[in-house]
């Protein structure tokens, strides 16, 4: 059997219309020009949408190297952590269903495994195509905030394109509060800031991180999971109330070995 090199491991959430846009053809027509192994994962995370179900595990039914899991809802960590533990790879990148980052990207993340780094991500900048104007500000006051209590080398945090080498991944994940905590409920699909925890903990456990810069640019077009006005308030709150327990479980060393 071929040892695969890089597993992609793409949570999905009511992603109807991303899917009938061709996002995963993409994501196909990419990987089977490269010359390395590869697997992709659709790991969903219980959608209602049956639509979105049932066109993923379709795509994946008719293309080799793509896999299906089928995941009680439970929110966006849990989604990439379940696939993570699939993972074959050698290599195992989280990217978003609607491709705002392209798969073809990842050519850039790759080649800085072999100089020694454990996890590379994707770094969007503060410039964002598309970006609607009310989130580029809560983006900046995030970033402003967030560099001033924890990653101040970090510029981007949250880009949904991640790469660890697959031991990495599987060291990490099970120590995030969000993993770990038995009580977690998930209502719906929401930005968090689960990536913070994630970088944190890289660090402290002595993992080498490279940031690379990416292209973005919003395509995402799926109703499922979009924010309303109030809803993104208290996103933006519960992620600064996430950055301030992150530090405090740092401060308290529950990360350390």
């Amino acid at each position: 059997m071929e040892n695969i090199y890089l597993s992609v491991v793409i949570p999905s959430y009511n992603e109807t219309e991303n899917l009938e846009r061709g996002v995963l053809v993409q994501v196909r027509d990419y990987l089977v020009s490269q010359k390395y192994s590869w697997e992709v994962i659709i790991s969903d995370d219980g959608s209602p949408d049956e639509e979105s179900r049932n066109l993923a595990k379709k795509f994946c039914e008719q293309n080799k190297n793509f896999f299906f899991l089928e995941n009680s809802h439970a929110g966006k960590p849990f989604a990439v952590w379940a696939g993570i533990q699939k993972a074959q790879g050698e290599i195992v990148l989280f990217t978003d269903m609607d491709q705002s980052t392209p798969i073809s990207e990842v050519a850039k993340i790759l080649p800085e495994f072999a100089s020694g780094f454990d996890v590379v991500i994707g770094s969007r900048g503060l410039q964002r195509k598309n970006f609607p104007l009310f989130r580029r500000l809560a983006s900046s006051i995030f970033y402003n905030f967030r560099k001033s209590v924890l990653l101040s080398d970090i510029t981007d945090t949250q880009a949904g394109f991640k790469a660890f080498r697959l031991e990495v991944a599987k060291e990490i994940f099970p120590l995030l509060q969000v993993i770990r905590s038995e009580k977690f409920a998930a209502s719906g699909w929401k930005v968090t800031s689960f990536d913070v925890e994630l970088l944190v903990v890289t660090k402290i456990r002595g993992f080498k991180i490279k940031e690379v810069p990416v292209s973005w640019e919003d395509r995402d077009v799926s109703t499922g999971k979009k924010s309303g006005g109030t809803k993104f308030i208290q996103e933006s709150i519960d992620m600064v109330k996430e950055v301030l327990r992150v530090k405090l479980n740092d401060l308290r060393g529950f990360y350390k070995k």
